[in-house]
């Protein structure tokens, strides 16, 4: 068996695209219109060899989605969590749970999905800012 996507439903592509492309660094993949069930799909990736996250965008949506407890969050690798963590609040991202740790921190889409981003191998050196940085809202 293989893992291939996580799909997440999203209220404005364009913004989702510009968090998950611009803010990220993912890559879209594919897209497929579908006019007669009036949606479409885009495949993100964030390398060449992971799964895919699947964006849906229901062209009639105009309610806001519920976020359910039965979804936790997509998790992501970075090679230096405090950098990325920094080019994303410049950005205009909120960093909900701050790598205190050197390790782990949180954030949330447009569409308040969750996303855990983990330091690839071993933490990082605690450092300031970020070990001093409260946690904010739920993640």
């Amino acid at each position: 068996m293989k893992y291939l996507h996580t799909m997440i439903r999203v209220q404005n592509l364009e913004t989702a695209l510009d968090f998950f492309v611009n803010k990220l660094g993912m890559r879209e993949v594919r897209r497929k219109e579908v006019p007669e069930g009036k949606f479409t799909l885009v495949f993100l990736g964030a390398d060449e060899n992971d799964a895919q996250l699947e964006l849906t965008y229901n062209w009639d949506q105009k309610e806001s989605y519920s976020s359910g407890d039965n979804f936790g969050h997509v998790a992501y690798a970075v090679d230096n969590i405090y950098e990325f963590c920094e080019k994303l609040q410049k950005n205009g991202v909120t960093i909900l749970r701050p790598p205190k740790d050197g390790k782990m921190a949180f954030i949330r889409s447009p569409d308040q999905i969750s996303i855990e981003l983990l330091q690839t191998g071993d933490p990082l050196p605690i450092q300031e800012p970020w070990a001093s940085m409260k946690n904010q809202g739920t993640w």
